[in-house]
Parts: C-alpha cells; structure tokens; sequence
C-alpha cells in the first residue's frame, strides 16, 4: 500500500469516475460505488481498486478483497462475485491512468530552484519548472515548460523541451568521447553540438547523455529511458522509444521511432536500428537492424534464429 508520508491519495472516486478516465467499461447499477485507493490484488482491502494484466497472478483474483479490479474481458469470467469488473482491452494501461487520478504528478504553476541548485545567469528556464538540490544548470541551457530536473543533475549544451522528467543525478551535455589516434598518443577532438531533448522525455536516475561532436544528439519525444544509461555522441532517438537500465548507445547511431531495448543490450557506432524493433535483454548489436525486428544474443540476430541456435545447444550438451 502506498505510505501516505510520501505519496498523498487524492480520492476517494466513484467507480464510475474511474472507469471514465482509464477506458474501461462498467454497468451502470455499481458506477456510484466509491474506493479510496489503488492496491496489488493480494494486499487490497475491500475499499480499493485493483487490476490483473499478467494470467500468472490469476489465482490472486479468487482470494482478493479489492472492492474492484480492471482486467481483461476473458479474465472477468473467472472474477469472483465479491469483485466487481471494470472490464480493459489493455487493463495495465487502464490502471495506469487510474493510479495517476489517486496520485496525480505534483506540478506547479511557478517555477520552483531549490536553493543549493546552481542555473546560470544566461540559462532560459520555463514556467513550472522544478529544479532540485544541488541541480547545475550551465550557461545558455533551454528548460521548457513543467520540466523537473532532479537532484545533482547537471546540464549544458541543451535545449529541453515541455514536461521532459530528468531524475537525480542525471549527466547531460558533456563531452563525448571523440578523440583521434596516433603513434604519438590521443587529441581530443571538440565536441560542438548539442543535447536535443524534445517534449515529454523521461530519464531516469544516473543517465548519461553525451553532447554531438558536430551534430547533435536528439532524444524524440515522449521516449522513456531507465536509470544508468549511456548515450553517446551524435546518437538519433526517434519518439517513442524505450531504453532500459543500463543499455549502451554507441556514437552515431541512428534509432528509429517506437524501438524498445532491454536491460544491459548494447549497440555498435554508426548503425541504424529500424522503427518498431525489439532488441532483447544483454544482446549485442554489431550491425543494422530492419524496421520490425526482433533481435536476441551476441551477436544479436533474429529472435527465432537465437532459439533455435540454442536449442541445438541443449541438444548437443545433452548427448
């Protein structure tokens, strides 16, 4: 249950009210029936709404106290009569935007700089915007509108648009690691762009972000990324896209829109991942991807050629 020292509940709301705002559909004669916060199935009480998106929790729906739970229209004939249905063709979504209307986001009409924060003189900050403790804005920085920018973030060379969310200790805007090799040691080549963040990013906690060396490097809008991050110079981002903890983007890569990464994958320089792709947890990315794939292993290849290969494996071992 969420701990009211930290998050406060703004309900109670009607059935009714909730079904309306998270899609679901509900009857009529149980609409005006009230519950006062958003609990998991198996520690809600008999004033809260729950949901079931995962068929693996199914059995938690037969022993629950939730007054109500969001599912999906085939789950709700196996719901026990004590539960009332809001019925969801995508129930996480639904609750999602539910769990939002008990805790909505906290925004402000004012910008708010805590005083330890540290924002040039030359920066141009939104209206709304919250910046944290020890937060380090440089010179010449674009913060949009409802931005909040955590604790410890620093940013330079970056242009942010509305309502882009960056978590504690985020690095935006330094130098890429662009350098050029001889027999006589390293030089530094200047790292000239910048950080092109658009509306409705999130960015999670002890990102990295590096500034282009020439072009810049963009994030699309409304892309989510997980905390420890790394994303290189020159890197495209198209909208939409997922990236989570602890994925790698190598330099110049280009990232088409809606792609989805998961947990420690990585990916060459220089390369083009196609729109709507799928590369899965620790693969390694060493050469373009189609629009629409699903890549799996090192290096990573289509996700039916990664089982298959290992299933020969097992086959082999097993002999």
């Amino acid at each position: 249950m969420p701990d009211s020292r930290f998050h406060h509940n703004h309900g109670p709301f009607t059935l009714g009210e909730l079904a309306n705002i998270a899609g679901c559909e509900i009857s009529d004669d149980v609409s005006d029936i009230e519950v006062r916060d958003v609990a998991a199935l198996d520690d809600a009480t008999e004033s809260d709404l729950s949901f079931l998106d995962n068929i693996k929790y199914k059995s938690l729906l037969q022993t629950t106290k939730a007054k109500a739970c969001i599912l999906s229209k085939l789950m709700a004939k196996d719901a026990p009569d004590n539960v009332i249905c809001l019925v969801s063709e995508t129930p996480y979504k639904s609750y999602a935007l539910a769990a939002q209307h008990f805790y909505p986001y906290p925004k402000q009409a004012e910008t708010i700089i805590h005083d330890t924060a540290v924002v040039a003189g030359t920066a141009k900050i939104g209206n709304g915007v919250m910046i944290e403790a020890n937060a380090v804005i440089g010179e010449k920085v674009e913060v949009g509108d409802g931005c909040h920018i955590g604790a410890n973030t620093t940013i330079s060379h970056a242009i942010i648009g509305r309502d882009v969310r960056i978590h504690n200790g985020c690095r935006i805007g330094q130098d890429g690691f662009g350098f050029a090799i001889d027999r006589t040691g390293f030089v530094q080549v200047p790292q000239l762009g910048r950080v092109i963040i658009e509306d409705g990013v999130n960015i999670g906690a002890n990102t990295c972000i590096d500034r282009g060396a020439g072009p810049d490097t963009v994030i699309g809008a409304g892309t989510y990324i997980d905390n420890l991050v790394q994303i290189a110079h020159n890197v495209k981002i198209g909208k939409g896209c997922v990236l989570t903890a602890q994925v790698g983007i190598s330099g110049s890569t280009v990232i088409d829109d809606y792609c989805v990464f998961g947990g420690q994958s990585g990916v060459a320089g220089h390369l083009y991942i196609g729109k709507g792709s799928q590369i899965g947890a620790q693969s390694g990315v060493t050469k373009d991807v189609p629009a629409g794939s699903k890549m799996m292993g090192f290096p990573a290849r289509p996700i039916r050629e990664f089982w298959r290969e290992m299933a020969q494996i097992k086959k082999l071992l097993s002999k």
